[in-house]
């Protein structure tokens, strides 16, 4: 791994990495085992990801941990969800003050259960002094109902007179997303093998540069990680200019 490391350009690693972990429930099922297990090994694979995201100079790590469809799965595994998703957090929270990892989310967390929303919400203020990479949760998130709360929020100020519709454009826009603090994502990962972004981010991956892997995330592992890097530095970002400009202004 550390050959490979090596091979990444220290000064073009994406400052965003936006991940749709995929996969749990089928890693669990092809070894045999109850879905709540592949949810507790995924559970491992963010801590790896996380720290060789912050050994290579990832800034923001954004991971969707629960979209709002998931709510209509069997009540049973909701509840484990939950419960699991407080209690991980809960337990690497010390290491993430150890490792100056500061912890965000987005999504609509009133529709938590309380005893999860405040026990997370502890844990955003026991981090929130942190000053490394931000690793954000996507929690009861959809980029749908993201977007139609940023368009009420717009509407609203408008209506109030504290807002004039000439002034609307895409930077305004973006301020009032969830994700208004951060960058865009440079680089959308997708484990698993589907070839869909699955209603996340979908105003934020205007340029994303998108990986799809066929590996279910309980065994995306840091190399893997590597190699999604390594693509991504291989890759030329042209944000609809062409190739010549690109080289222009890099030179």
């Amino acid at each position: 791994m550390n050959g490979q490391i090596e091979q990444i350009d220290k000064t073009r690693v994406p400052r965003h990495v936006a991940i749709i972990m995929d996969g749990n429930g089928r890693w669990a099922k092809a070894h045999g085992f109850d879905r709540s297990v592949g949810h507790k090994q995924g559970v491992s694979t963010v801590r790896q990801i996380t720290e060789i995201a912050d050994d290579l100079g990832v800034k923001y790590l954004t991971l969707y941990t629960f979209s709002t469809e998931n709510w209509n799965r069997p009540q049973a595994e909701v509840d484990m969800l939950m419960h699991l998703v407080v209690a991980a957090i809960e337990q690497e929270t010390p290491d993430m003050i150890k490792n100056n990892v500061r912890l965000t989310a987005i999504g609509d967390l009133n529709r938590m259960p309380s005893f999860a929303r405040e026990r997370l919400e502890k844990c955003f203020r026991d981090t929130a002094h942190c000053t490394g990479i931000v690793m954000c949760m996507a929690l009861s998130y959809s980029s749908r109902w993201e977007l139609v709360e940023a368009c009420r929020n717009i509407a609203t100020e408008a209506k109030e007179g504290r807002l004039d519709p000439s002034q609307i454009d895409d930077e305004l826009f973006s301020r009032h997303l969830m994700t208004s603090s951060m960058p865009d994502p440079d680089l959308l990962i997708r484990t698993g093998g589907d070839l869909r972004i699955s209603n996340y981010l979908l105003w934020q991956i205007a340029y994303s540069e998108l990986y799809f892997t066929d590996k279910y995330w309980p065994e995306f592992s840091k190399q893997d990680f590597i190699d999604a890097i390594i693509d991504y530095q291989q890759r030329e970002r042209r944000y609809g200019k062409t190739s010549e400009q690109v080289q222009n202004e890099t030179t």
